[in-house]
């Protein structure tokens, strides 16, 4: 096995986390006038986990950079974590600003 199947595998694995992290935060309650409560919180819930994420990552770097930390590899997954989350949360936001924009092309 290659040096990079192996990181891209462990970026593969951490993205899934990532993903099952903030899915497993998102539930769905039936009732309609909760709906939009819902999905507020999900996601505000999933940016919150991008923010732990991405402190997580500048803690890392710091602790790197004064010599607590030794380890380039905690660092390093630290950042990918923080940056997978990111580019995770920005795909969702992109397609909410995408389905809205279809939203108000609708004729009526």
């Amino acid at each position: 096995m290659s040096l990079f199947n192996t990181v891209s595998g462990t970026q593969f694995d951490s993205f899934n986390q990532i993903v099952s992290d903030m899915n497993s935060k998102t539930t769905v309650n039936p009732n309609k006038n909760d709906s939009f409560q819902s999905l507020f919180n999900s996601a505000l819930d999933m940016l919150n986990t991008t923010n732990d994420y991405q402190i997580a990552a500048q803690e890392a770097e710091m602790n790197f950079a004064m010599g607590f930390d030794t380890n380039t590899h905690t660092l390093q997954a630290a950042q990918n974590k923080a940056n997978l989350s990111l580019q995770y949360t920005v795909a969702v936001k992109n397609k909410v600003i995408e389905a809205y924009n279809q939203i108000m092309n609708l004729s009526i």
